[in-house]
């Protein structure tokens, strides 16, 4: 009997091109959802903070954000039903900016590092062997969080699935003429480009992005070919150095650069691992996840070690886990970051990020906790407020890890 034929007659073959068929199919409709979402012209735009919000981002009261000068603001007034002011956050960073040169008392709004001081730029490179960890999520809160905090932020997607590109504004499925991604600034010969050609500003105001799309997996193949016709003396600097080498072009213009890498342990991760001066492992509480880990951890170091035999493996600043998606309530899930916080001490960041409804919910506009206003017919206001919070945590806690790194009390 033909293995292949099931009982009760054979199948319609499947065309082949099902899956492009399909593919067609998909963008249509995640075209047609982003033109609900977003704006018509689907470019994606930020909402307006009010000023408790504003009060709240600038660590100063409500009433001294409504006493300082409407003159001090960059955007054309919008005001509330309420009849107060709407901030957008570009009049967020000029009051900033301006509550800085009035500081009197050394609080630092505006927190930019000091070359001279040696304040390296921070390279900050969040990785995880596993999808579904909350790689992706981790490091858009986390670059949105700085920006609102006072850091000059680059974003880096070197996933070529493209989910941070796609979260912070630039959707593969809606761009009609390619867009540059960070391969253009990695890639080998005469058409790589620098990487100021690269750099996309974002509707987030001062946060800009290296956008990703699936033209990245060209480097995956591209770079152990290089690396195998590599001679000594060669001038192209050798895969494992092309991240850094991109990077050390726009440097000055930064603070913090925040990588999403890859779920998986390719030539693009061990890139940006090796330009990184500081490691996020975002971790789900489950055994099966931290199984996934160990093979991940033991697979880095392995991987690192022809690095390390040519001189160029880095020191990094902090190397740091974190839980994502943690349901406190869960006794298998607290069991788990027990053994953890036993097994690697403070190297687990003593913050967790929680499991919520108000992150899914942002989730599916498209959007992040710190951008999505409050909608009481989705999210009640506690809701929300616990996923503010506990993000507002995670990255405070990273925020320190950034000053102790540059020798700041």
């Amino acid at each position: 009997m033909n293995q292949h034929v099931p009982y009760g007659g054979p199948l319609v073959p499947a065309s082949n091109q099902t899956a492009g068929d399909d593919a067609k199919i998909l963008g249509s409709k995640l075209r047609e959802i982003a033109a609900v979402v977003f704006s018509p012209a689907e470019a994606k735009t930020l909402r307006r903070f009010t000023s408790g919000e504003v009060a709240r981002i600038l660590g100063v009261t409500d009433s001294r954000i409504r006493q300082l000068s409407p003159e001090l603001l960059v955007s054309e007034a919008e005001v509330a039903p309420g009849g107060r002011r709407m901030y957008t956050l570009a009049d967020i960073h000029a009051l900033r900016a301006h509550l800085d040169a009035i500081d009197r008392v050394g609080k630092r709004y505006l927190p930019h590092r000091d070359p001279a001081k040696g304040e390296h730029l921070q390279v900050i490179a969040c990785v995880n062997f596993k999808g579904g960890s909350g790689k992706t999520t981790t490091s858009a809160h986390l670059a949105q969080s700085l920006v609102l905090r006072g850091y000059r932020v680059l974003a880096i997607d070197l996933d070529p699935q493209a989910s941070l590109s796609t979260l912070l504004g630039v959707r593969p499925e809606n761009e009609r003429e390619p867009y540059p991604t960070i391969y253009d600034a990695i890639q080998y010969g005469a058409e790589r480009r620098p990487l100021s050609d690269v750099i996309m500003q974002t509707y987030f105001t001062g946060l800009d992005l290296v956008a990703a799309n699936l033209e990245l997996e060209v480097f995956e193949f591209e770079a152990p070919m290089q690396s195998a016709r590599r001679r000594p003396g060669d001038v192209e600097p050798p895969f494992f150095a092309r991240m850094a080498m991109a990077l050390g072009e726009v440097g000055e213009r930064y603070d913090v650069v925040v990588i999403d890498c890859p779920p998986r342990l390719g030539y693009l991760t061990i890139a940006a691992l090796c330009a990184a001066t500081s490691l996020l492992i975002t971790i789900h509480p489950q055994m099966l996840d931290v199984s996934s880990m160990h093979q991940f951890l033991k697979m880095m170091d392995e991987l690192m070690a022809p690095v390390r035999e040519q001189g160029a493996a880095p020191t990094h600043d902090w190397f740091r886990y974190l839980v994502t998606r943690f349901e406190p309530q869960d006794t298998p899930q607290t069991e788990i970051v027990a053994m953890l916080r036993g097994l690697f001490g403070d190297r687990v960041l003593t913050k967790a990020m929680l499991q919520s409804v108000a992150i899914s919910n942002s989730g599916l506009r498209g959007q992040t906790v710190y951008e999505t206003p409050l909608r009481r017919d989705e999210v009640t206001g506690s809701t929300y407020r616990r996923a503010l919070d506990a993000l507002d945590a995670v990255n405070g806690e990273i925020e320190k890890l950034i000053a102790r790194a540059w020798g700041r009390s």
